[in-house]
């Protein structure tokens, strides 16, 4: 269910039998040469649907707009101050709670969204729950599998085959592998901390950081997608009860 489809009377009823709602969260920007502007947000709210079919859950209509500052040198991405996020966000949930939501469930696209909504869900205590749709073993066991290394650490092909089993494929056929990352690199940039844009576009002129996006697949994103949605809505269950 779908919380903007819904009316305040179907709310309302929902609420005596359950309150559990999901709440997707991703970002506006850009995912290398063959990634939509949309891919957090995509990936985050699909997962969500999925999952709530499985859970009978409500699904609150994504944030997508987000911190990203450090993608500002490529065109379409829309970045939020840290705290504007914050304060949209806590906001949200403040209103959800309001009306008698008592179990919020964050659901994760974007890795600079973290240390804000980590810290939310801190002040808002046993209400919130977040978790990235990535956390999970299953879907990480197909990672590796599909990709191994070449998963990287933007734009990822996981990612990327999401959007293209629910989207559309963008196609570059002579697109050539990006450097790999040390493991040095993906421990002292997780969380997205990639420094300012244009040192950031220099670095990586294409978008991508690490992530061999042409290995990605529509067919395994329809998978990545399943094993996302049981692991969340399994979760999700875990947490509503």
């Amino acid at each position: 269910m779908k919380l903007e489809e819904m009316t305040w009377y179907e709310v309302q009823t929902h609420l005596q039998e359950s309150r559990g709602i999901i709440l997707p969260t991703g970002s506006v920007e850009q995912h290398g040469p063959l990634g939509l502007i949309g891919t957090d947000s995509i990936c985050a709210r699909e997962i969500a649907w999925a999952a709530a079919e499985r859970c009978s859950a409500i699904v609150a209509p994504e944030i997508s707009y987000s911190p990203a500052p450090f993608n500002m040198s490529f065109p379409g991405t829309v970045s939020l101050t840290p705290a504007v996020f914050e304060s949209v966000v806590r906001d949200v949930l403040t209103s959800l709670a309001h009306h008698g939501f008592e179990r919020i469930y964050i659901l994760n696209g974007h890795g600079a969204n973290l240390s804000i909504l980590r810290d939310l869900e801190e002040s808002f205590q046993q209400m919130v729950r977040v978790k990235s749709w990535w956390d999970f073993k299953p879907v990480n066991i197909l990672r590796d599998q599909f990709y191994g290394d070449w998963e990287g650490m933007h734009a990822t092909p996981s990612e990327i085959a999401i959007t293209q089993d629910t989207h559309r494929i963008v196609r570059i056929d002579d697109l050539a592998p990006p450097e790999k990352l040390s493991p040095d690199y993906i421990a002292a940039h997780a969380g997205d901390k990639h420094g300012p844009p244009d040192a950031h576009r220099e670095s990586f002129p294409d978008g991508r950081v690490g992530s061999h996006s042409g290995l990605a697949k529509a067919e395994h994103g329809k998978k990545l997608l399943k094993a996302a949605a049981h692991a969340v809505a399994e979760d999700c269950l875990s947490f509503f009860e």
